[in-house]
């Protein structure tokens, strides 16, 4: 049928068609890309821990002990051991009482939202939060109020305009296209002076921000009193998987009524073995996380010198805005000629007018390599005749809608 190859054509047509690129290698902070050896400057492995021997021996000592897959739901054939005991452990590591694990961080968001809002709710969302988020919302059945981003006067006036209605407040913690981060304390204090609970995503704060890598919340000081903190197993903790924490009434509730959770085959012991494995090394290894603090700040300084701004972010995500789709996409190929990878993000990812790079940097990156892949950046966005910006989308001005 000719519709599936038309709407392959208009996104060629639009510089918005993706293709895989086959990775031979271990994620690390080089990776071999079609057979050339690059610098991977597009990976969200943060502290390198994908490809640490100790996360890859835990691995293979609970395929070992507890096979390669769990057989079916939690709830059908049993609560493994191993993750009984990896849930313990995130609770503890984030000061809740306790945490569910879900299959990927967009299944928790999914489950998790539509678990605590319904209809005659209204819940609120920032602009920018992450896909998973905005479509846990839609399939809610909530009213959603979209804000315009980490705008709180605009948040505080949705609030008073819901009133009781008011039911969650949903905030990625560093947002992931742009590497700002979103205002914890004064969210919180605005849902609870207005009765509704907030839930924040904690995906790309978890392992950089905060003492001892524990995130944005624990950054705001007010680890245990967000009610809801999500974060995911794939990223800083280089495996596989996502979790909730929250109070153990909460996360009673989501174990009898977050589909996501009910309906999917327990997370495979391996990953469940590796992630644990991952969370001992950023306990034990703190510093892991000031250095990669130290790399963003290495590589913001170096794009600033050569010409290019990164925007709002003080985080290892680094964008280059830089506007139309394939313009965006030209000068990742020009970079990937230097041997540097870093990949375009286009729309529906962010904004239409916002295509960029997204730049993200990992503890283990040498800071040579990321000067010289700052230069090499701002080289071929001078030769395409790139103009960069800083400025954010728009912001929409229908904020009140039914949901789907």
């Amino acid at each position: 049928m000719r519709d599936v190859a038309d709407r392959l054509d208009d996104l060629r047509d639009a510089g918005l068609y993706r293709r895989l690129r086959l990775i031979e290698s271990p994620q690390g902070p080089r990776v071999t890309l079609d057979g050339a050896e690059v610098l991977l400057l597009c990976s969200n492995n943060y502290l390198g821990l994908a490809d640490h021997p100790r996360v890859r021996q835990a691995a293979a000592d609970a395929a070992e002990r507890f096979g390669a897959g769990a057989g079916a739901s939690r709830l059908i054939s049993g609560n493994m051991s191993i993750h009984d005991r990896l849930e313990r452990r995130l609770a503890d590591f984030a000061g809740y009482e306790r945490a569910l694990l879900f299959g990927s961080g967009y299944l928790a968001n999914l489950g998790t939202v539509s678990a605590l809002v319904g209809r005659g709710q209204v819940v609120f969302s920032d602009e920018l939060n992450h896909a998973s988020l905005i479509d846990g919302c839609r399939i809610s059945r909530a009213e959603r109020f979209v804000y315009h981003h980490c705008d709180l006067d605009h948040l505080a006036w949705g609030l008073r305009k819901a009133g009781h209605r008011g039911a969650l407040i949903v905030t990625d913690a560093i947002f992931s296209m742009d590497g700002d981060v979103a205002p914890i304390a004064e969210l919180t204090e605005l849902a609870h002076r207005n009765g509704c609970r907030v839930l924040v995503d904690e995906a790309h704060a978890i392992g950089s921000l905060g003492p001892d890598g524990r995130g944005a919340v624990a950054e705001a000081g007010l680890g245990g009193e967000v009610d809801l903190v999500v974060g995911t197993l794939g990223k800083t903790l280089g495996s596989y998987g996502a979790y909730v924490c929250a109070s153990a009434e909460i996360v009673d509730l989501l174990t009898n009524v977050a589909r996501p959770f009910i309906f999917s085959t327990a997370l495979p012991p391996p990953a469940v073995g590796a992630a644990i494995a991952a969370l001992a090394i950023l306990e034990s290894q703190p510093g892991m996380v000031e250095h990669l603090r130290l790399n963003g700040a290495t590589l913001r300084e170096a794009l600033a010198e050569n010409g290019l701004q990164a925007g709002p972010s003080r985080t290892q995500i680094v964008p280059i805005v830089v506007g139309d789709a394939e313009l965006a996409m030209a000068l990742c190929e020009r970079a990937l000629d230097g041997r540097v990878f870093a990949q375009a993000i286009r729309p529906p990812t962010v904004p239409e007018g916002t295509s960029r790079l997204r730049l993200s940097v990992m503890a283990n990156h040498g800071a040579n390599d990321l000067r010289a892949a700052a230069r090499l950046i701002a080289g071929a966005a001078a030769e395409l005749g790139v103009g960069t910006s800083t400025a954010g989308p728009g912001h929409p001005q229908q904020v009140l809608r039914e949901a789907a």
